[in-house]
């Protein structure tokens, strides 16, 4: 099986403390995963709609060791991926069936595609749309906004021309005059296009361009602050749980980044996500699911504490790419110990660079995470904690069964 060589190419970087149990490892192998969050490229060339914020034209900033240029990580990737063979010949090959055939060498069943839009080649029921939501919390002037430093003036340009596309899906050259009226005809029927185009959640990128902090504001503050352009943080707090309200009446899950982020100017403390519990507990909210990505790294604990609300889940992507397995697995043994059935499997795959595009780092994700899993898996075990059976089962639930009960995948 390609996914137990997988874990078995990684075995060099597992220490000797201990090994992932034969059997464990036998079984998380042959699962076909669900992956909570990704950004898939189309493979047309000239794709640009992998993310809302791409952050590859960032200003240089001190990268994860694991994820920079040289990493032996990246050419175990590609040649577990293409063996001897050239990316661009596999693509050419494969055209429109390279993305799916990219999930089977992953043991990815179904991928859910944070993306500005799908297109050829990234379609259901493989791909599942996850589409962005952040420019509709920006319908003022940005440019306060953006001028705090390099990465926020070009995420906020990012942001203005993908504000400027909704507005022009629905029929609009500017924002309304009225926050109703904002609301009525461009923020309504853009969530429920993005439904409509089989949306399973809705995702915010809100920390690469303020803090996590969404106060609960009434709708009169809110409307002054949009007729009169002040306190626009007042109106971006109102604007980011109707939205949120609003998706949950639909039926899609509100995906966040909860954790450090690119960027040397990114701040990491306004990702705490403890600043996010009032909204967990807002009863205007108790119908939406919220899944925290990357599972809050660093504030791994706070998580755990959060994933006692009954809306809230988790996820470990990033964390796979950024740390290694040892390190994932200390976390997630919390996690599982806790709630396990709110944890999600998840990678991250993003084109980070020439070496390591979706697929390499989809790879290293997804077999990272599976170390990890196994290493959590056998501690319990060990430690009497879990019985080989609960250990078997505890792994579907990660990889598979907690996401298809969240989104209505089950078959």
């Amino acid at each position: 099986m390609k996914q137990l060589a997988l874990l078995v190419a990684l075995a060099p970087f597992a220490t000797a403390q201990i090994q992932v149990d034969p059997g464990i490892a036998a079984e998380i192998a042959k699962i076909k995963a669900i992956d909570n969050h990704a950004h898939p490229v189309l493979p047309a060339s000239g794709d640009t709609g992998y993310d809302a914020l791409p952050v590859e034209h960032m200003e240089p900033y001190t990268e994860p060791a694991r994820m920079r240029a040289g990493s032996p990580l990246g050419a175990e990737a590609s040649h577990q991926l293409f063996g001897g063979a050239q990316k661009r010949d596999v693509i050419e090959q494969k055209r429109d069936g390279y993305p799916n055939w990219v999930l089977d060498q992953l043991g990815i069943e179904t991928m859910l595609a944070n993306r500005i839009s799908l297109g050829p080649g990234l379609a259901p029921p493989r791909f599942l749309w996850v589409p962005f939501e952040d420019a509709l919390m920006f319908p003022l002037d940005n440019r306060g906004l953006a001028s705090k430093n390099p990465d926020r003036k070009a995420f906020f340009e990012d942001e203005d021309r993908l504000l400027a596309r909704y507005l022009k899906e629905c029929g609009y050259a500017k924002p309304p005059a009225s926050l109703g009226e904002y609301l009525q005809k461009i923020v309504d029927p853009t969530l429920a296009r993005h439904k409509r185009g089989g949306a399973v959640a809705i995702k915010f990128e809100a920390a690469y361009l303020r803090s996590l902090d969404f106060d609960n504001v009434p709708r009169a503050e809110a409307e002054s602050a949009y007729a009169r352009g002040g306190a626009y943080k007042k109106l971006q707090d109102f604007l980011f749980r109707y939205i949120a309200a609003e998706a949950g009446r639909l039926g899609m899950a509100v995906h966040l980044h909860v954790a450090w982020g690119s960027g040397g100017y990114f701040d990491i403390g306004g990702t705490n996500p403890l600043l996010l519990e009032s909204v967990f507990n807002d009863p205007r909210l108790h119908r939406t699911n919220f899944v925290l990505l990357h599972g809050g790294w660093p504030f791994t604990r706070e998580i755990t504490a959060l994933l006692s609300k009954p809306n809230v889940y988790a996820d470990f992507s990033a964390q796979t790419l950024m740390n290694y397995p040892r390190a994932v697995a200390a976390v997630l043994r919390e996690w599982l110990e806790f709630t396990p059935d709110k944890v999600l499997f998840a990678t991250d795959a993003y084109p980070y660079s020439d070496e390591l595009g979706w697929e390499e780092s989809g790879w290293v994700a997804s077999s990272a995470g599976r170390q990890a899993l196994g290493l959590t898996l056998t501690e319990m075990l060990n430690d009497g904690e879990i019985t080989r059976n609960r250990a078997i089962e505890l792994a579907h639930m990660i990889l598979h069964d907690n996401a298809a009960k969240l989104y209505n995948l089950q078959k």
